[in-house]
Protein backbone atom coordinates (compact mmCIF):
# COMPACT_ATOMS: atom_id res chain seq x y z
CA UNK A 1 0.00 0.00 0.00
CA UNK A 2 1.27 3.41 -0.66
CA UNK A 3 1.33 5.75 2.26
CA UNK A 4 3.30 8.99 1.10
CA UNK A 5 1.24 11.33 0.93
CA UNK A 6 3.17 14.10 1.04
CA UNK A 7 4.27 16.88 -2.25
CA UNK A 8 6.82 18.78 -3.20
CA UNK A 9 9.60 17.59 -0.84
CA UNK A 10 12.74 18.97 -1.51
CA UNK A 11 15.18 19.82 0.83
CA UNK A 12 16.11 17.20 2.79
CA UNK A 13 15.58 17.76 6.96
CA UNK A 14 18.64 19.43 8.63
CA UNK A 15 18.46 16.04 11.53
CA UNK A 16 18.64 13.67 8.88
CA UNK A 17 21.57 11.19 9.46
CA UNK A 18 21.82 10.79 5.34
CA UNK A 19 22.12 14.84 5.00
CA UNK A 20 24.59 15.85 7.89
CA UNK A 21 27.35 12.63 7.55
CA UNK A 22 30.50 14.38 7.00
CA UNK A 23 32.00 13.08 3.79
CA UNK A 24 35.02 15.42 3.29
CA UNK A 25 37.43 12.45 4.58
CA UNK A 26 35.05 10.28 2.46
CA UNK A 27 38.28 9.54 0.44
CA UNK A 28 41.17 7.48 -0.42
CA UNK A 29 44.43 8.26 0.89
CA UNK A 30 46.15 8.74 -1.97
CA UNK A 31 44.19 11.27 -3.17
CA UNK A 32 45.00 13.31 0.22
CA UNK A 33 48.86 12.93 -0.24
CA UNK A 34 48.82 13.42 -3.89
CA UNK A 35 47.22 16.89 -3.03
CA UNK A 36 50.07 17.34 -0.30
CA UNK A 37 52.32 16.64 -3.47
CA UNK A 38 50.79 19.26 -5.40
CA UNK A 39 50.72 21.81 -2.71
CA UNK A 40 54.54 20.93 -1.86
CA UNK A 41 55.13 21.57 -5.53
CA UNK A 42 53.13 24.70 -6.50
CA UNK A 43 50.98 23.35 -8.50
CA UNK A 44 48.29 25.06 -9.28
CA UNK A 45 47.37 24.13 -12.95
CA UNK A 46 43.50 23.63 -13.60
CA UNK A 47 42.91 20.45 -15.21
CA UNK A 48 40.30 18.07 -16.60
CA UNK A 49 38.68 15.27 -15.28
CA UNK A 50 35.68 12.39 -17.06
CA UNK A 51 33.83 10.02 -14.95
CA UNK A 52 32.97 7.37 -16.93
CA UNK A 53 32.55 3.46 -17.23
CA UNK A 54 33.61 0.82 -19.79
CA UNK A 55 31.20 -1.75 -19.70
CA UNK A 56 27.09 -1.79 -18.81
CA UNK A 57 26.40 -4.13 -15.75
CA UNK A 58 25.36 -7.44 -16.71
CA UNK A 59 25.72 -7.62 -20.17
CA UNK A 60 23.28 -4.87 -20.78
CA UNK A 61 22.82 -2.54 -23.74
CA UNK A 62 22.66 0.20 -21.74
CA UNK A 63 22.79 2.00 -18.15
CA UNK A 64 20.90 4.31 -16.55
CA UNK A 65 22.25 7.74 -15.37
CA UNK A 66 21.62 8.61 -10.92
CA UNK A 67 23.13 9.86 -8.28
CA UNK A 68 23.50 13.59 -9.38
CA UNK A 69 21.53 15.08 -6.43
CA UNK A 70 23.89 13.73 -3.80
CA UNK A 71 27.13 14.58 -5.69
CA UNK A 72 25.63 17.97 -5.70
CA UNK A 73 25.52 17.78 -2.00
CA UNK A 74 28.46 16.50 -1.71
CA UNK A 75 30.45 19.24 -3.32
CA UNK A 76 28.47 21.83 -1.64
CA UNK A 77 29.55 20.80 1.68
CA UNK A 78 32.92 19.97 0.75
CA UNK A 79 35.33 21.31 3.92
CA UNK A 80 37.41 20.12 6.62
CA UNK A 81 36.03 21.27 9.81
CA UNK A 82 39.05 20.79 13.38
CA UNK A 83 38.08 17.37 14.02
CA UNK A 84 39.39 16.33 9.94
CA UNK A 85 42.10 18.52 10.47
CA UNK A 86 43.15 17.24 13.91
CA UNK A 87 42.53 13.57 12.40
CA UNK A 88 45.13 14.40 9.61
CA UNK A 89 47.49 15.25 11.78
CA UNK A 90 47.42 12.56 13.92
CA UNK A 91 48.29 10.52 11.08
CA UNK A 92 51.50 12.48 10.44
CA UNK A 93 52.13 12.29 7.11
CA UNK A 94 50.76 15.95 6.80
CA UNK A 95 52.77 19.03 7.26
CA UNK A 96 51.39 22.23 9.12
CA UNK A 97 51.73 24.37 6.17
CA UNK A 98 48.64 21.80 3.99
CA UNK A 99 46.90 21.40 6.76
CA UNK A 100 46.54 25.05 7.08
CA UNK A 101 45.07 24.95 3.50
CA UNK A 102 42.81 22.98 3.97
CA UNK A 103 40.98 24.72 6.61
CA UNK A 104 40.34 26.89 4.51
CA UNK A 105 39.46 24.55 1.39
CA UNK A 106 36.36 25.11 -0.59
CA UNK A 107 35.84 24.06 -4.25
CA UNK A 108 35.79 26.47 -6.81
CA UNK A 109 35.48 24.76 -10.33
CA UNK A 110 33.35 23.80 -12.89
CA UNK A 111 31.47 20.78 -12.92
CA UNK A 112 29.05 19.56 -16.25
CA UNK A 113 27.03 15.87 -15.85
CA UNK A 114 24.88 13.84 -17.75
CA UNK A 115 21.47 14.97 -15.75
CA UNK A 116 19.96 11.79 -13.65
CA UNK A 117 17.39 9.52 -15.44
CA UNK A 118 18.72 9.88 -18.83
CA UNK A 119 20.16 6.42 -20.96
CA UNK A 120 23.68 6.28 -20.86
CA UNK A 121 26.70 3.92 -22.52
CA UNK A 122 30.05 3.18 -22.07
CA UNK A 123 33.14 5.70 -22.33
CA UNK A 124 31.28 8.30 -23.04
CA UNK A 125 32.18 11.23 -19.84
CA UNK A 126 28.71 10.92 -17.68
CA UNK A 127 30.76 14.05 -15.05
CA UNK A 128 33.40 16.32 -16.01
CA UNK A 129 34.94 18.03 -13.53
CA UNK A 130 37.13 21.82 -14.77
CA UNK A 131 39.18 22.48 -11.52
CA UNK A 132 42.65 23.41 -9.75
CA UNK A 133 44.14 19.58 -9.73
CA UNK A 134 44.30 19.83 -6.13
CA UNK A 135 40.55 20.08 -5.96
CA UNK A 136 39.76 17.79 -9.26
CA UNK A 137 41.70 15.12 -7.51
CA UNK A 138 40.29 15.08 -3.98
CA UNK A 139 36.77 14.53 -5.33
CA UNK A 140 37.50 11.25 -7.53
CA UNK A 141 36.98 8.50 -4.69
CA UNK A 142 33.53 10.31 -3.50
CA UNK A 143 32.56 11.33 -7.40
CA UNK A 144 32.64 6.98 -7.76
CA UNK A 145 31.55 5.98 -4.77
CA UNK A 146 28.20 8.10 -5.61
CA UNK A 147 28.00 7.66 -8.82
CA UNK A 148 28.61 3.68 -9.20
CA UNK A 149 26.28 2.62 -6.44
CA UNK A 150 23.15 4.95 -7.96
CA UNK A 151 24.06 4.00 -11.39
CA UNK A 152 24.16 0.27 -11.23
CA UNK A 153 21.09 0.24 -8.48
CA UNK A 154 18.92 2.30 -10.84
CA UNK A 155 19.89 -0.20 -13.93
CA UNK A 156 19.34 -3.09 -12.18
CA UNK A 157 15.35 -1.73 -11.41
CA UNK A 158 15.11 -0.48 -15.23
CA UNK A 159 15.99 -4.22 -16.18
CA UNK A 160 13.53 -5.65 -13.73
CA UNK A 161 10.73 -3.51 -14.71
CA UNK A 162 11.34 -3.80 -18.03
CA UNK A 163 10.76 -8.00 -17.51
CA UNK A 164 8.09 -7.23 -15.45
CA UNK A 165 5.98 -5.71 -18.72
CA UNK A 166 4.17 -2.78 -17.27
CA UNK A 167 3.21 -4.82 -14.05
CA UNK A 168 4.18 -2.92 -10.41
CA UNK A 169 7.41 -3.00 -9.27
CA UNK A 170 8.30 -3.06 -5.37
CA UNK A 171 11.66 -2.23 -4.13
CA UNK A 172 11.94 -3.95 -0.49
CA UNK A 173 15.28 -4.96 -0.13
CA UNK A 174 16.45 -2.35 2.60
CA UNK A 175 16.76 -5.68 5.10
CA UNK A 176 19.53 -6.86 2.45
CA UNK A 177 21.41 -4.00 1.48
CA UNK A 178 25.08 -3.08 2.26
CA UNK A 179 24.18 -0.78 5.32
CA UNK A 180 21.80 1.83 5.83
CA UNK A 181 22.95 4.57 3.10
CA UNK A 182 23.24 1.74 0.36
CA UNK A 183 19.82 0.82 1.45
CA UNK A 184 17.91 4.41 1.46
CA UNK A 185 19.76 5.74 -1.94
CA UNK A 186 19.58 2.51 -3.54
CA UNK A 187 15.62 3.15 -3.17
CA UNK A 188 15.64 6.08 -4.48
CA UNK A 189 17.87 4.85 -7.09
CA UNK A 190 15.80 2.04 -7.83
CA UNK A 191 12.45 4.63 -8.09
CA UNK A 192 14.66 6.53 -10.99
CA UNK A 193 15.08 3.26 -12.86
CA UNK A 194 10.99 2.69 -13.01
CA UNK A 195 9.87 0.91 -9.36
CA UNK A 196 6.79 2.19 -8.05
CA UNK A 197 7.87 2.90 -4.58
CA UNK A 198 9.66 1.48 -1.62
CA UNK A 199 9.68 -0.18 1.62
CA UNK A 200 11.96 1.92 3.14
CA UNK A 201 10.43 4.54 4.92
CA UNK A 202 13.61 6.65 5.58
CA UNK A 203 13.86 6.98 1.58
CA UNK A 204 10.29 8.03 1.34
CA UNK A 205 10.70 10.57 3.43
CA UNK A 206 13.96 11.77 2.44
CA UNK A 207 13.05 11.37 -1.50
CA UNK A 208 8.98 11.98 -0.91
CA UNK A 209 8.61 8.83 -2.77
CA UNK A 210 5.78 6.42 -2.39
CA UNK A 211 6.42 3.76 0.27
CA UNK A 212 4.92 0.28 0.13
CA UNK A 213 4.24 -2.58 2.04
CA UNK A 214 1.84 -5.27 3.33
CA UNK A 215 2.53 -7.43 6.39
CA UNK A 216 4.86 -10.46 7.25
CA UNK A 217 4.05 -13.80 7.76
CA UNK A 218 4.60 -13.14 11.93
CA UNK A 219 1.10 -11.00 11.20
CA UNK A 220 -0.87 -14.14 10.52
CA UNK A 221 1.35 -16.17 12.91
CA UNK A 222 0.39 -13.82 15.87
CA UNK A 223 -3.00 -14.70 15.53
CA UNK A 224 -5.03 -17.65 16.86
CA UNK A 225 -5.97 -18.11 13.08
CA UNK A 226 -5.34 -17.58 9.39
CA UNK A 227 -9.02 -16.06 8.95
CA UNK A 228 -8.88 -14.12 12.10
CA UNK A 229 -5.37 -12.08 10.72
CA UNK A 230 -6.52 -11.62 7.66
CA UNK A 231 -9.72 -10.28 9.15
CA UNK A 232 -8.18 -7.59 11.22
CA UNK A 233 -5.61 -6.73 8.89
CA UNK A 234 -8.57 -5.79 6.43
CA UNK A 235 -10.48 -3.73 9.11
CA UNK A 236 -7.00 -1.83 9.72
CA UNK A 237 -6.60 -1.09 5.87
CA UNK A 238 -9.81 -1.50 4.02
CA UNK A 239 -8.81 0.40 1.28
CA UNK A 240 -5.55 -1.54 0.72
CA UNK A 241 -6.34 -5.04 2.00
CA UNK A 242 -3.12 -7.21 0.34
CA UNK A 243 -3.09 -10.47 2.46
CA UNK A 244 0.06 -12.51 2.94
CA UNK A 245 -1.29 -16.46 1.56
CA UNK A 246 1.22 -18.77 2.04
CA UNK A 247 1.99 -18.86 5.59
CA UNK A 248 0.51 -22.20 6.42
CA UNK A 249 -0.95 -23.41 3.14
CA UNK A 250 -1.79 -21.23 0.15
CA UNK A 251 -4.30 -23.16 -1.72
CA UNK A 252 -6.12 -25.27 1.19
CA UNK A 253 -6.06 -22.40 3.72
CA UNK A 254 -4.67 -18.65 2.51
CA UNK A 255 -7.09 -18.49 -0.62
CA UNK A 256 -10.21 -19.85 0.88
CA UNK A 257 -9.30 -17.46 3.95
CA UNK A 258 -8.72 -14.44 1.69
CA UNK A 259 -11.86 -14.72 -0.65
CA UNK A 260 -13.66 -15.30 3.05
CA UNK A 261 -12.82 -11.99 3.86
CA UNK A 262 -13.23 -9.86 0.67
CA UNK A 263 -16.36 -11.44 0.52
CA UNK A 264 -17.68 -10.05 3.56
CA UNK A 265 -15.81 -6.82 3.20
CA UNK A 266 -18.13 -6.68 -0.35
CA UNK A 267 -20.81 -7.43 1.96
CA UNK A 268 -20.74 -5.15 4.55
CA UNK A 269 -20.68 -2.42 1.55
CA UNK A 270 -16.81 -1.50 1.42
CA UNK A 271 -15.42 -0.60 -1.19
CA UNK A 272 -12.50 -3.61 -3.23
CA UNK A 273 -10.53 -0.28 -4.09
CA UNK A 274 -7.16 -1.72 -3.64
CA UNK A 275 -6.86 -5.63 -2.53
CA UNK A 276 -5.54 -9.27 -3.65
CA UNK A 277 -3.10 -11.56 -2.54
CA UNK A 278 1.06 -11.91 -1.76
CA UNK A 279 2.71 -15.03 -2.24
CA UNK A 280 6.23 -15.05 -1.01
CA UNK A 281 6.99 -19.20 -1.23
CA UNK A 282 6.48 -22.12 -3.73
CA UNK A 283 5.86 -22.62 -7.55
CA UNK A 284 4.90 -18.92 -8.25
CA UNK A 285 3.46 -19.58 -11.69
CA UNK A 286 2.11 -22.61 -10.99
CA UNK A 287 0.39 -21.05 -7.51
CA UNK A 288 -0.16 -17.77 -9.51
CA UNK A 289 -2.47 -19.35 -12.17
CA UNK A 290 -4.28 -21.53 -9.74
CA UNK A 291 -4.92 -18.89 -7.10
CA UNK A 292 -6.04 -16.26 -10.13
CA UNK A 293 -8.46 -19.24 -10.87
CA UNK A 294 -9.99 -18.89 -7.87
CA UNK A 295 -10.45 -15.38 -7.34
CA UNK A 296 -12.23 -14.90 -10.52
CA UNK A 297 -14.31 -17.95 -9.83
CA UNK A 298 -15.17 -16.72 -6.94
CA UNK A 299 -16.58 -12.60 -8.54
CA UNK A 300 -12.71 -11.20 -7.63
CA UNK A 301 -11.25 -10.79 -11.09
CA UNK A 302 -9.51 -7.39 -10.32
CA UNK A 303 -7.44 -8.72 -7.48
CA UNK A 304 -4.24 -8.03 -7.46
CA UNK A 305 -1.72 -11.33 -7.19
CA UNK A 306 1.60 -9.82 -5.91
CA UNK A 307 4.53 -11.97 -5.39
CA UNK A 308 8.29 -11.88 -3.85
CA UNK A 309 10.19 -14.49 -3.18
CA UNK A 310 14.36 -13.96 -4.72
CA UNK A 311 13.12 -12.39 -8.02
CA UNK A 312 15.27 -10.87 -10.49
CA UNK A 313 14.71 -9.78 -14.24
CA UNK A 314 15.62 -13.34 -15.50
CA UNK A 315 13.11 -14.83 -13.05
CA UNK A 316 10.01 -12.82 -13.32
CA UNK A 317 10.80 -12.98 -17.33
CA UNK A 318 10.67 -16.66 -17.03
CA UNK A 319 7.74 -17.03 -14.90
CA UNK A 320 6.20 -14.28 -17.32
CA UNK A 321 6.86 -16.67 -20.41
CA UNK A 322 5.41 -19.32 -18.11
CA UNK A 323 2.01 -18.07 -17.87
CA UNK A 324 2.38 -16.61 -13.95
CA UNK A 325 -0.64 -14.43 -13.59
CA UNK A 326 1.42 -11.70 -11.35
CA UNK A 327 0.68 -8.43 -12.24
CA UNK A 328 2.62 -7.01 -9.10
CA UNK A 329 6.42 -7.89 -7.94
CA UNK A 330 8.44 -7.26 -4.59
CA UNK A 331 11.85 -6.99 -5.56
CA UNK A 332 14.51 -6.71 -2.65
CA UNK A 333 17.89 -8.39 -2.14
CA UNK A 334 19.08 -9.07 -5.79
CA UNK A 335 17.73 -5.51 -6.53
CA UNK A 336 18.74 -3.67 -3.57
CA UNK A 337 22.62 -5.18 -4.12
CA UNK A 338 22.59 -6.00 -8.02
CA UNK A 339 23.62 -9.37 -6.49
CA UNK A 340 24.69 -11.02 -9.67
CA UNK A 341 26.39 -7.86 -10.87
CA UNK A 342 27.66 -5.76 -7.69
CA UNK A 343 29.91 -3.28 -8.95
CA UNK A 344 29.30 -0.59 -11.87
CA UNK A 345 33.10 0.11 -12.27
CA UNK A 346 33.14 3.59 -13.20
CA UNK A 347 36.55 5.39 -13.48
CA UNK A 348 37.97 9.04 -13.31
CA UNK A 349 40.48 9.74 -15.55
CA UNK A 350 42.79 13.22 -16.13
CA UNK A 351 41.89 14.37 -19.52
CA UNK A 352 43.61 17.77 -20.00
CA UNK A 353 45.71 20.42 -18.47
CA UNK A 354 45.14 24.15 -18.81
CA UNK A 355 47.78 25.94 -20.68
CA UNK A 356 48.69 29.90 -19.95
CA UNK A 357 46.85 30.37 -23.16
CA UNK A 358 43.68 29.19 -21.89
CA UNK A 359 43.46 26.18 -23.74
CA UNK A 360 43.52 22.52 -22.55
CA UNK A 361 46.89 20.67 -23.66
CA UNK A 362 44.89 16.55 -24.12
CA UNK A 363 46.49 14.00 -21.76
CA UNK A 364 46.02 10.00 -22.21
CA UNK A 365 46.23 6.72 -20.76
CA UNK A 366 48.31 4.24 -21.81
CA UNK A 367 47.46 0.46 -21.40
CA UNK A 368 48.04 -2.90 -22.40
CA UNK A 369 43.84 -3.40 -22.72
CA UNK A 370 42.91 -1.71 -25.32
CA UNK A 371 39.26 -0.23 -23.68
CA UNK A 372 41.27 1.17 -20.85
CA UNK A 373 42.79 3.80 -23.32
CA UNK A 374 41.24 6.82 -22.72
CA UNK A 375 39.38 9.43 -24.45
CA UNK A 376 41.81 13.10 -24.28
CA UNK A 377 41.12 16.37 -24.22
CA UNK A 378 38.18 18.35 -22.85
CA UNK A 379 35.18 17.00 -24.09
CA UNK A 380 31.38 16.64 -24.74
CA UNK A 381 28.53 14.33 -26.02
CA UNK A 382 26.28 14.98 -28.18
CA UNK A 383 22.87 12.41 -28.68
CA UNK A 384 21.86 11.74 -31.99
CA UNK A 385 18.17 10.92 -32.44
CA UNK A 386 16.34 9.87 -35.54
CA UNK A 387 13.61 12.61 -36.40
CA UNK A 388 11.38 9.49 -37.68
CA UNK A 389 11.41 7.18 -34.80
CA UNK A 390 12.46 9.68 -32.15
CA UNK A 391 14.92 6.73 -31.42
CA UNK A 392 18.89 6.90 -30.51
CA UNK A 393 21.01 6.60 -33.66
CA UNK A 394 24.56 7.40 -31.63
CA UNK A 395 26.14 8.91 -28.75
CA UNK A 396 29.41 11.25 -30.49
CA UNK A 397 32.52 12.05 -28.12
CA UNK A 398 33.62 15.59 -29.30
CA UNK A 399 35.98 18.01 -28.57
CA UNK A 400 33.93 21.07 -26.29
CA UNK A 401 35.09 24.00 -28.64
CA UNK A 402 32.82 21.52 -31.76
CA UNK A 403 29.68 22.17 -33.25
CA UNK A 404 27.40 20.51 -36.33
CA UNK A 405 24.86 21.45 -38.10
CA UNK A 406 21.96 18.45 -38.58
CA UNK A 407 21.35 20.18 -42.10
CA UNK A 408 24.67 18.48 -42.80
CA UNK A 409 25.03 14.88 -43.67
CA UNK A 410 27.49 12.95 -40.28
CA UNK A 411 29.47 10.39 -41.13
CA UNK A 412 29.81 8.22 -37.88
CA UNK A 413 32.45 5.60 -37.76
CA UNK A 414 33.30 2.89 -35.27
CA UNK A 415 36.59 4.64 -33.54
CA UNK A 416 38.32 0.88 -32.98
CA UNK A 417 36.91 -0.52 -36.00
CA UNK A 418 36.75 3.20 -38.79
CA UNK A 419 36.31 0.78 -41.73
CA UNK A 420 33.05 0.26 -40.34
CA UNK A 421 30.95 3.52 -41.20
CA UNK A 422 27.55 4.97 -41.22
CA UNK A 423 26.16 8.11 -43.09
CA UNK A 424 23.38 9.76 -41.14
CA UNK A 425 21.34 11.95 -44.16
CA UNK A 426 20.87 15.80 -43.25
CA UNK A 427 17.63 16.58 -41.70
CA UNK A 428 17.09 13.58 -40.51
CA UNK A 429 18.10 13.78 -36.77
CA UNK A 430 18.51 15.96 -33.94
CA UNK A 431 21.13 16.61 -31.72
CA UNK A 432 21.16 16.93 -27.82
CA UNK A 433 24.12 17.45 -25.93
CA UNK A 434 24.19 15.94 -23.11
CA UNK A 435 26.58 17.46 -20.49
CA UNK A 436 25.26 20.38 -18.70
CA UNK A 437 26.57 23.07 -16.19
CA UNK A 438 26.61 21.77 -12.69
CA UNK A 439 28.88 23.63 -10.88
CA UNK A 440 30.34 27.20 -12.33
CA UNK A 441 33.44 28.65 -10.42
CA UNK A 442 32.21 27.10 -7.28
CA UNK A 443 28.52 27.74 -6.98
CA UNK A 444 25.54 25.43 -7.84
CA UNK A 445 23.88 26.45 -10.87
CA UNK A 446 21.74 23.92 -11.27
CA UNK A 447 18.72 22.71 -9.77
CA UNK A 448 17.83 18.87 -9.85
CA UNK A 449 14.26 17.60 -10.22
CA UNK A 450 12.63 15.77 -7.60
CA UNK A 451 13.43 11.81 -7.30
CA UNK A 452 9.59 11.23 -9.36
CA UNK A 453 10.47 13.70 -12.03
CA UNK A 454 13.32 11.95 -12.26
CA UNK A 455 11.58 8.34 -12.82
CA UNK A 456 9.40 10.36 -15.31
CA UNK A 457 12.04 11.48 -17.63
CA UNK A 458 13.87 7.97 -17.52
CA UNK A 459 10.62 6.48 -18.77
CA UNK A 460 10.94 8.59 -21.41
CA UNK A 461 14.17 7.75 -21.92
CA UNK A 462 14.13 4.01 -22.66
CA UNK A 463 11.76 4.91 -25.11
CA UNK A 464 14.27 6.37 -27.04
CA UNK A 465 15.83 3.14 -27.93
CA UNK A 466 14.49 -0.46 -29.20
CA UNK A 467 13.31 -3.31 -27.60
CA UNK A 468 16.43 -5.35 -29.46
CA UNK A 469 18.69 -2.79 -26.79
CA UNK A 470 16.74 -4.42 -23.71
CA UNK A 471 16.64 -7.72 -24.02
CA UNK A 472 19.14 -9.40 -21.26
CA UNK A 473 20.94 -11.50 -24.26
CA UNK A 474 22.88 -10.25 -27.08
CA UNK A 475 21.79 -6.74 -26.53
CA UNK A 476 21.60 -4.42 -29.69
CA UNK A 477 24.40 -2.00 -29.52
CA UNK A 478 24.35 1.89 -29.26
CA UNK A 479 27.63 3.22 -30.73
CA UNK A 480 29.61 5.25 -29.09
CA UNK A 481 31.66 7.37 -31.30
CA UNK A 482 34.45 9.59 -31.36
CA UNK A 483 34.44 12.91 -34.21
CA UNK A 484 36.76 13.13 -36.40
CA UNK A 485 38.76 16.08 -34.77
CA UNK A 486 39.12 13.37 -31.53
CA UNK A 487 39.82 10.77 -33.64
CA UNK A 488 42.77 12.05 -35.29
CA UNK A 489 43.80 13.91 -31.90
CA UNK A 490 43.57 10.31 -30.14
CA UNK A 491 45.57 8.69 -33.03
CA UNK A 492 48.13 11.72 -33.36
CA UNK A 493 49.18 11.29 -29.49
CA UNK A 494 49.61 7.55 -29.61
CA UNK A 495 51.41 7.86 -32.59
CA UNK A 496 54.05 9.91 -30.92
CA UNK A 497 54.26 8.24 -28.12
CA UNK A 498 54.42 5.34 -29.76
CA UNK A 499 57.70 7.01 -31.46
CA UNK A 500 59.20 7.92 -28.26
Amino acid sequence: MNYNKRKGCRELPDNNIMSTLKLSLLTDLYELTMMQGYFKNQNCDVVVFDAFYRGNPCGGGYSVCAGLEQLIDYVKRLQFDADDIEYLRSLKIFDEDFLTYLKDFRFSGDIYAIPEGTLIFPREPLVKVIAPIMEAQLMETAILNIINHQCLIATKAARVCYAAKGDGVMEFGLRRAQGPDAGTYGARAAVIGGCKGTSNVLAGQMFDIPVLGTHAHSWIMSFPDEYTAFKAYADLYPGACILLVDTYDTLKSGMPNAIRVFQEMRDAGIPLTYYGIRMDSGDLAYLSKKVRHILDEAGFPDAVISASNDLDEYLIESLKLQGATITSWGVGTNLITSKDNPAFGGVYKLAAIQEADGSFAPKIKLSENTEKVTNPGNKTVYRIYDNDTGKIRADLICLADETFDPKNDMLLFDSNEPWKKTRIAGESYTLRELLVPVFKKGACVYESPSTMEIRAICEKEKDTIWDETKRFVNPAKIYVDLSDKLYFLKRDILNEMNQT
